[in-house]
C-alpha cells in the first residue's frame, strides 16, 4: 500500500467518524452549511488583514463543512431540492468572502492592479458557475471546463500558504474565463444538435402514409 492510498483511507475514516457523529447530534444539514459559510467570511477577513497563511488553514477547516453537509443529509435522510439550492448558494456568497477579503487588502496597499484582477477572478469565478446553471435550463448537463470550484479553493489555498497570490489569481483570472467561453461553445454545439434532432424528429412524424 502507498502512502498516499493509506493516507485516504485514514481521512476517510476520520470524515466517516464525524458525519456519524454528526448525525447522531441530529444537527441539521443546512447549518453545517450555513457554518461553512461563517467560517469563510473569516477566512476573508484574515485575508483583508494581510494573514494569508492562517487565512489559508481557516479555508482547509472550511473545506471540512463543505465535505461533510451532503453526506450528513445522506445519513440522516434529509436530502432535498432546497438543501442542494441553499448549498449551492452559499457556495458562491463562501468564495466572494475570500475574494472580498483579497480586495480590501489589495486596497489598503493601494496595489489598484490587483484590485482589478482580484474584480476579474469574482467575475469568473461567478460565471462559472451561472453558466453551469442557465446552461443546464437548456441542455441536460454542462460539465466541460476545468476551473470549477474546489480548484479554484484549492489554488487560492495554495496562493495564501506560499505567499503566491499575485501569481495564482492570474492563473484563476486565465482558467475561469477560459472556462466559461468553453461552456458557452459546449452549450452553443448542444443546443444546436438538440435542435437537429428535434427538426428530424418532426419532419419523420410529418412524412405522409402511403395508401
Amino acid at each position: 500500500m502507498t502512502y498516499t492510498r493509506a493516507i485516504g483511507l485514514v481521512c476517510g475514516k476520520i470524515i466517516d467518524a464525524i458525519v456519524r457523529g454528526l448525525a447522531l447530534s441530529h444537527i441539521h444539514p443546512n447549518v453545517l452549511t450555513f457554518l461553512g459559510l461563517v467560517v469563510n467570511i473569516w477566512a476573508g477577513w484574515l485575508f483583508a488583514a494581510g494573514q494569508f497563511r492562517w487565512g489559508a488553514l481557516v479555508v482547509v477547516g472550511a473545506g471540512l463543512f463543505d465535505m461533510v453537509d451532503g453526506r450528513v443529509a445522506r445519513e440522516t435522510n434529509r436530502v432535498t431540492r432546497f438543501g442542494a439550492f441553499f448549498d449551492s448558494v452559499l457556495d458562491r456568497y463562501s468564495d466572494l468572502a475570500l475574494l472580498v477579503g483579497l480586495l480590501v487588502y489589495y486596497a489598503s496597499i493601494n496595489r489598484f492592479f490587483y484590485i482589478v484582477l482580484t474584480a476579474v477572478v469574482m467575475t469568473g469565478s461567478v460565471m462559472v458557475s451561472y453558466t453551469r446553471a442557465r446552461s443546464e435550463c437548456l441542455i441536460p448537463k454542462c460539465k466541460v471546463g476545468f476551473l470549477e470550484r474546489p480548484e479554484r479553493v484549492v489554488l487560492i489555498i495554495i496562493g495564501a500558504l506560499f505567499d503566491r497570490m499575485a501569481a495564482v489569481l492570474w492563473v484563476i483570472a486565465a482558467l475561469s474565463n477560459l472556462t466559461v467561453v468553453h461552456r458557452m461553445i459546449y452549450t452553443w454545439q448542444e443546443t444546436r444538435r438538440l435542435e437537429a434532432a428535434q427538426l428530424r424528429a418532426g419532419s419523420e412524424t410529418n412524412v405522409p402514409v402511403p395508401r
